[in-house]
């Protein structure tokens, strides 16, 4: 079982910056997929960025520019650097991950853009 452990959300002024992790535990190879989705409140849960095994990153047109994905495959670790955030970037920030043809979402980190 591979449960996806979240951290680095918070509060943070317009402008400002986060980085979030999440590191996949349990996972015997690397994920294929890693990525992050936002959900704002009322609001459907949207993509954010994803990074795949094969080197290919896609990024929504709202944060392209802005937020840089990354992974570490010896730590089976995502980061999701956020820059220039603004206040419609609040939301939950969930990690998301593919192994094995399953899909696996971790608990979510707060984030809150707000001066």
């Amino acid at each position: 079982q591979v449960q996806l452990v979240e951290s680095g959300g918070g509060l943070v002024q317009p402008g400002g910056s986060l980085r979030l992790s999440c590191v996949a535990i349990g996972s015997s190879s690397p994920p294929y997929n890693m990525g992050w989705y936002r959900q704002a409140p009322g609001q459907h849960r949207e993509l954010v960025a994803i990074d795949t095994l094969a080197g290919t990153t896609n990024y929504s047109g709202l944060v392209r520019g802005r937020f840089t994905i990354s992974r570490d495959s010896a730590k089976n670790t995502v980061y999701l650097q956020m820059n220039s955030l603004k206040p419609d970037d609040l939301g939950v920030y969930y990690c998301y991950v593919t192994l094995g043809g399953r899909e696996y979402w971790g608990q979510g980190t707060q984030v809150t853009v707000s001066s």
